[in-house]
């Protein structure tokens, strides 16, 4: 896979799996970053950053059938009371960038391929951890190819 597609993967799992990396961006940074490490060494591991992934996951799946669909995402959104157009694209489309049946829904092993992919190209240094440094890097990425 060519930089440029490795980058734009990255994105699409960013954008899907709620901005993992885009959560270090801004005041909120430290803290995000904090519940990400969950024990606290100053590294987000390969299996904290799935969990994460996992339970945004959990909290898209409303009826909690182990599917996202547009509308749960939607719906998501609307609980958290984010501005329209605060996201750049759609649910559905959103979905379909790691829908790898066509469905047109996420399912959780759908979305923890798409997250382990993530975290691989997040994980610069190949140290099967993810720095603060790399969380900021992963967003600039992401800011870069908007």
């Amino acid at each position: 896979m060519n930089t440029s597609k490795s980058r734009s993967f990255a994105i699409a799992c960013t954008v899907v799996l709620f901005a993992l990396p885009a959560a270090f961006a801004g005041s909120d940074s430290d803290k995000h970053f904090k519940k990400m490490d969950t024990n606290g060494d100053g590294q987000i591991t390969r299996a904290e950053h799935a969990a994460g992934a996992r339970q945004m996951f959990t909290q898209c799946d409303a009826n909690q059938d182990g599917i996202v669909t547009a509308a749960e995402m939607d719906a998501l959104h609307a609980a958290k009371e984010e501005k329209p157009g605060k996201h750049e694209k759609s649910s559905s489309e959103k979905i379909k960038m790691l829908d790898q049946n066509g469905d047109g829904q996420l399912t959780l092993a759908e979305q923890e391929a798409g997250s382990e992919k993530m975290f691989a190209m997040m994980d610069k240094n190949a140290d099967d951890s993810l720095s603060k440094e790399e969380c900021h890097d992963a967003k600039k990425e992401m800011k870069k190819d908007k």
